[in-house]
């Protein structure tokens, strides 16, 4: 089931395509990453989703009903613009947005010191925000984002402004989130967390969608057949019409690892019985495409295209 369908979603600026005909699905219960580069339209497309700008042409439907403005309370937003209030004190502020959100007064206490004590902010309570360091800050933001346990949580660079250990401990809030039902769509430029976090993908470039699905099938779809081979020898005598062999550079001692692209259809175990009458064979990895290189590979073939 689909939480989010975007049916030819348009949006100008003046003369600025900002949306041109995007059709989005985002499942149910999963983490879904928006991708595209600067100015692509992931924001748009985003503010459009939360009701902050209105689409030129087209719908958007959560769970099969046109988007209305009670589905603000099942949203949560952490913009990339981060956005709290300076000169007031960390639990009245949360306090206040929470019940903003409709989320009862002794409820919303009870879920804010919960999440201060799971962040170890628990002493900041009574702190103004401009006394919190930004890291603390962006932690602030994103317990103001799920206080309400929104069915749909809209994530636009979350990680932005914090240090490994933090963004690990985000990260894993984002898991237990979605494994408890919610729906998270996740933009940002660090494919990393793409790779770690993200269940469906879409790529937006210049305001159109080139590319969307699960993100295994997309990985699967972009697979070369590439193996990377660590070896002790000489593998010039492959034969050309099998193989076409890549960089093959010094790995370690006299070791050397090549890349090595399969072709007429041959197996991976074809390519190893091979490499072993002609050389000692120390790795054999098949060299998958990270969603890095499927994104650089994508956006460079579409705006080679225009």
């Amino acid at each position: 089931m689909n939480i989010v369908v975007a049916k030819n979603i348009s949006k100008k600026f003046g003369d600025h395509q900002a949306l041109d005909q995007v059709d989005l699905n985002i499942p149910q219960g999963a983490i879904f990453g928006l991708l595209g580069p600067n100015g692509a339209g992931k924001t748009t497309f985003i503010r459009i989703v939360n009701q902050i700008i209105t689409n030129d042409e087209g719908e958007i439907y959560i769970n099969d009903e046109k988007l209305a403005s009670h589905h603000i309370r099942d949203i949560g937003y952490l913009p990339e613009e981060r956005g709290l209030y300076k000169k007031m004190k960390v639990g009245e502020q949360l306090l206040y947005l929470a019940r903003l959100k409709g989320v009862a007064k002794s409820e919303a206490t009870k879920k804010i010191n919960e999440w201060l004590t799971k962040f170890d902010l628990k002493e900041w309570k009574n702190k103004n925000i401009e006394d919190l360091s930004k890291g603390m800050q962006q932690k602030i933001q994103f317990i103001a984002t799920i206080i309400h346990s929104p069915s749909l949580i809209i994530l636009d660079e979350p990680f932005s402004g914090f240090d490994p250990i933090n963004a690990s401990l985000i990260k894993d809030e984002i898991l237990k989130i979605r494994d408890q039902g919610s729906t998270i769509i996740f933009s940002t430029h660090r494919m990393e967390s793409v790779e770690e976090l993200c269940d469906h993908i879409a790529l937006i470039n210049r305001s159109k969608k080139i590319l969307d699905g699960p993100k295994l099938a997309i990985k699967e779809q972009f697979r070369t057949n590439t193996f990377e081979v660590i070896h002790k020898g000489d593998i010039s005598r492959l034969n050309p019409s099998d193989y076409d062999i890549g960089e093959n550079i010094r790995f370690d001692g006299d070791t050397e690892k090549a890349l090595i692209q399969i072709k007429n259809g041959n197996s991976p175990n074809h390519l190893l019985s091979d490499l072993i009458a002609l050389t000692e064979v120390h790795g054999f990895t098949e060299k998958i495409p990270s969603i890095n290189d499927i994104f650089i590979a994508k956006v460079k073939e579409e705006n080679n295209h225009e």
